[in-house]
């Protein structure tokens, strides 16, 4: 049986634990690795993109990373429950045509019993900074 430590319900204390394993493993840019945070049949809402299971999540990820260079995110906690906890993140990244720019947005997740995330509702904004703008690169 996968599990992911730590598991609901959660403590502030190990929400702030699940945030900060996700900043972690998102910053590998191992599209494999975050995949297996989540449960086989994940549904997430990315900006206008609904996604299901794992194979998808690896498909959208690898995408995402293949356009989105020199990526660095950073995840706040904002609030938790039982099995669910509310992310502010932003995160700093140039595409290949040398631009560069900034993603601010809002995740709420949703664990099963094993700690897995199923569900992952993303709204995401970005906005067009300079290179000598970056905070986080």
């Amino acid at each position: 049986m996968e599990q992911k430590f730590p598991l609901p319900p959660f403590s502030e204390e190990t929400a702030r634990q699940k945030v900060q394993m996700a900043e972690d493993a998102w910053n590998t840019k191992n599209p494999e690795k975050v995949s297996l945070a989540y449960t086989r049949d994940s549904e997430w809402r990315n900006r206008d993109q609904f996604l299901k299971g794992r194979d998808e999540i690896v498909t959208f990820l690898t995408q995402k990373w293949e356009n989105e260079l020199t990526y660095k995110l950073k995840k706040e906690y904002w609030a938790h429950t039982d099995n669910r906890i509310a992310v502010r993140f932003e995160y700093e990244y140039e595409n290949k045509t040398g631009d560069w720019y900034r993603a601010y947005g809002n995740e709420m997740w949703e664990f099963d019993a094993n700690g897995l995330m199923k569900k992952r509702y993303a709204s995401i904004n970005d906005v067009a900074i300079t290179k000598e703008e970056r905070k986080y690169i």
